[in-house]
């Protein structure tokens, strides 16, 4: 099992894929990262936030593969 991501987390890393479609965030953790790099408070917020929103973004892209298919 992985480690927990709190509510916060989970609701921030939405809010931000949903609200802000220009950031271009990807399945890519370290363009995440830096995307992320600008706004976030500290280095261990914005690393875990990065890492979510990319598992995120490949699980979009496996589900879409699988729509496919």
């Amino acid at each position: 099992m992985g480690k927990i991501k709190s509510k916060m987390m989970r609701k921030t890393a939405n809010s931000l894929v949903k609200e802000d479609e220009d950031l271009n965030f990807n399945k890519d953790f370290e363009k995440n990262k830096a995307i992320l790099g600008r706004t976030m408070p500290s280095k261990r917020l914005r690393n875990r936030i990065a890492g979510l929103i990319s598992r995120m973004k490949k699980q979009e892209e496996k589900a879409r593969l699988e729509m496919q298919a």
